[in-house]
């Protein structure tokens, strides 16, 4: 792991492997950067990868908030401190949200933006069918103050779709990856949630005029493939990529494929 110091003290520590274009890829709630360990292995040979700990996640400082803007804002500051340029962006889930507002405010350091099981708004409403039921994420945020590692794997789990993954598969992501090995802070996994469950990105979206690809699992059961296909019809330079037999995480799942894709776009 490598660290950048931001200006108030604070630390980001990141993964890096590789050299060549620079992919920067951003993780989900609750996770750190240790779950793309196999893509920066799998990339690096063509690459120069980079994987953040979100602050509050896996070894980087806490955030002194953990907002959409905030977030993006010590992400940028990293970015320019470390000098990155012509940036390929991916992120998953949350760090998909918080990859949509870092290409805004680092926009001259973009060139192209990866969205995984990604939405611009992670809870329903009347005009808004492709999420989960608040009632469902304050319950998630119950059990956290409760029972803090069990909600953290019960979410886990909820990432694969039924019989997506060999038993092997699931057993070795579990024990090496999942949230209870690198747990976030729990102020910061609360706050992130709280985070998710407010956002709504989507009037924001029409101005984001970087070329994108939109990932999507079809047997998502955290984000519906609807957002998805949402945010691949309001970004204006988007392409939609649905996955068949993938839940939220097809890096975990299938990895040989999804990051053919990432390949094949970054090279574009």
């Amino acid at each position: 792991m490598k660290e950048w110091r931001l200006a108030d003290g604070r630390v980001i520590s990141y993964r890096q492997a590789g050299s060549g274009p620079t992919l920067v890829l951003l993780h989900g709630w609750a996770m750190s950067s240790a779950v793309f360990s196999e893509a920066l292995q799998a990339l690096s040979n063509e690459f120069c990868v980079l994987a953040p700990d979100l602050p509050g996640h896996g070894q980087s400082s806490a955030g002194v908030d953990y907002g959409l803007n905030p977030l993006a804002e010590d992400l940028a500051s990293w970015m320019e401190g470390l000098n990155l340029n012509g940036v390929c962006l991916l992120g998953w889930s949350l760090g998909g949200q918080i990859a949509l507002r870092l290409a805004a405010l680092a926009n001259q350091r973009i060139r192209r933006l990866l969205l995984v099981s990604t939405t611009p708004r992670f809870v329903t409403e009347e005009d808004w069918p492709h999420g989960l039921p608040n009632g469902q994420v304050r319950i998630m945020a119950r059990g956290l103050q409760r029972r803090f590692a069990r909600t953290l794997d019960d979410f886990f789990g909820q990432q694969f779709a039924p019989g997506e993954l060999s038993e092997q598969r699931l057993q070795w992501l579990t024990e090496n990856l999942s949230p209870s090995v690198i747990p976030p802070q729990a102020e910061a996994a609360l706050a992130a949630l709280e985070t998710l469950r407010i956002s709504d990105l989507r009037l924001q979206l029409a101005d984001l005029k970087v070329a994108t690809l939109i990932m999507h699992g079809v047997k998502d059961a955290i984000v519906p493939l609807g957002a998805g296909r949402y945010l691949a019809d309001a970004l204006p330079e988007a392409n939609f990529k649905p996955l068949a037999k993938a839940g939220h995480a097809p890096f975990l799942s299938n990895p040989e494929e999804t990051f053919q894709l990432w390949r094949e776009f970054c090279r574009q």
